[in-house]
């Protein structure tokens, strides 16, 4: 009877394990902002925290994507289980899965850093002078986190009802095109709304000029995080619990090694980067590499007074999985 049971117990062990995913797909954006993705991949963190936690020959990939509409599809649809860029994305899909089987929450936040919307138009100063003859490329129109910060600036300026007097003007694209564009002077846009280190290139341009920081809008909480769906999260929880760890040891690198890991980057981005220039943009004073999620609910706030969705978050551990609530988030 005894042995039986052993069996039993071993039976069950062996059921659990397979339980669990043997791959990991991670989709990823273009800029330096998301380089513990880079550091990931090229030091095999997933793996090295899933073995540690009994789930051996984990197979970790990556996907290109730009801007979150199209991830959120790949994450809804199954063909990713990771996928990551600014608050609005996490939470325009959390609204619309809030308390279903198909409910995404965030992983962890990533960095924190300004967005600068730069032009070059000489008779554009400040938002107020942007007519409906200017364009602006951005990762995304109306949803992206740009976009988002756009609208908030329009809302204090012409209140809540002209929030999106804005969104007429958006080009989607990404921030490696936008930028080309805009230096080039020949495109159908004449404005850029992207991330660092695009943005700080594009202002060595003297033609180039800066109209609108993110932080103006909403302090030091523009950013970037990760999300995933209530299928991968309960479905696997040590190679979740391994994505987190792997999260933290990759910030703590980041942190202590800018520029190895910007070299990563630089070999997974098929722009081309000098890498000392992007060492010394993702330096800068105002962007910090940190996993704790702050200022999240100025974003769910303000998108559900304009109308964005109907489900309201009281909390940023509403927003999260609980594996992190244990950090002093807001």
């Amino acid at each position: 009877m005894r042995l039986c049971t052993i069996l039993l117990g071993l039976l069950l062990t062996v059921g659990i394990a397979r339980a669990e995913t043997n791959e990991v797909r991670i989709a990823q954006q273009t800029s330096a902002a998301f380089l513990q993705f880079n550091v990931m991949k090229h030091m095999g963190l997933i793996e090295k925290h899933a073995a540690a936690l009994g789930v051996p020959d984990v197979k970790v990939s990556f996907a290109v994507f730009n801007g979150s509409d199209a991830q959120n599809q790949a994450l809804l649809s199954g063909a990713v289980d990771i996928v990551s860029g600014g608050p609005p994305g996490l939470m325009v899909l959390w609204a619309k899965t809030f308390g279903t089987a198909q409910e995404v929450r965030g992983v962890s936040n990533i960095v924190y850093l300004p967005w600068k919307l730069n032009t070059r138009n000489p008779n554009v100063r400040s938002i107020r002078d942007f007519t409906d003859d200017d364009r602006i490329a951005m990762p995304g129109v109306k949803m992206s986190s740009q976009a988002v910060v756009l609208q908030m600036a329009a809302a204090k300026i012409w209140g809540d009802a002209e929030y999106d007097r804005f969104d007429k003007l958006g080009v989607a694209m990404s921030p490696a095109d936008a930028t080309a564009g805009l230096l080039s002077g020949g495109s159908a846009f004449n404005s850029a709304f992207t991330v660092p280190p695009f943005q700080d290139i594009q202002l060595k341009n003297p033609a180039i000029h800066t109209v609108l920081d993110s932080r103006d809008v909403i302090g030091n909480a523009a950013g970037s995080v990760a999300w995933t769906s209530k299928k991968f999260h309960d479905g696997n929880p040590k190679v979740y619990r391994a994505v987190v760890e792997a999260l933290k040891e990759a910030t703590a690198f980041v942190n202590a090694h800018r520029r190895e890991a910007v070299e990563f980057y630089a070999a997974d981005t098929a722009a081309k980067v000098n890498v000392d220039e992007v060492v010394q943009i993702m330096s800068q004073p105002g962007i910090t590499f940190d996993v704790t999620p702050h200022g999240q609910l100025q974003w769910a706030t303000f998108m559900g007074r304009v109308g964005k969705w109907k489900v309201q978050a009281t909390s940023w551990k509403d927003l999260f999985w609980p594996e992190i609530w244990d950090l002093d988030g807001s």
